[in-house]
């Protein structure tokens, strides 16, 4: 666990062992959420990075006949 401290300016630094294990880089957009008394940042990443986070995952599935 790592303890960081905000700045005057409300900054924190995320530290360098969590920002290599999530590939995070300056310029990066996270989202910023309170959740259950705690913050959490998500990293935002482009619909094309997200291809095939869900392995195994069901594609196929029944279309109504207006939809190609």
């Amino acid at each position: 666990m790592s303890i960081v401290t905000i700045s005057p300016k409300f900054q924190v630094v995320i530290p360098q062992k969590i920002r290599e294990s999530l590939d995070l880089h300056p310029g990066q957009k996270v989202q910023a959420l309170s959740y259950k008394g705690r913050i959490e940042f998500i990293p935002v990443k482009k619909p094309r990075e997200m291809r095939g986070f869900l392995p195994g995952i069901e594609t196929d599935v029944s279309r109504d006949r207006d939809r190609p």
